[in-house]
């Protein structure tokens, strides 16, 4: 019955997966596309968590936790690029009118 549990979320993380990848393909906005980046990570975090739950094996934790520190350095350097990015598109704008 446990595994048939951990089977089952599985399954269902895969779903949110692909709903990620689709808000990552269709985004309008840079913000969009960094929103569900984000969100795909946590989803590949938790399914990394649950095979490591199901195998019985600490290896798939020691991933999830590298993975998760990268994910999360990853996030921080885009937002750092894209509020550059920004801010320097305003002040573009500005200087033209």
């Amino acid at each position: 019955m446990k595994f048939l549990m951990i089977d089952i979320m599985q399954w269902f993380l895969f779903v949110c997966a692909l709903f990620c990848i689709i808000r990552l393909i269709t985004g309008r906005t840079a913000a969009d596309k960094l929103t569900g980046l984000n969100v795909l990570s946590g989803v590949v975090l938790a399914f990394l968590v649950l095979r490591g739950v199901r195998h019985g094996t600490a290896l798939f934790l020691d991933v999830a936790l590298v993975y998760d520190i990268l994910g999360f350095l990853g996030f921080l350097a885009i937002a750092h690029f894209l509020k550059d990015n920004i801010s320097g598109e305003v002040e573009n704008e500005e200087t033209e009118e």
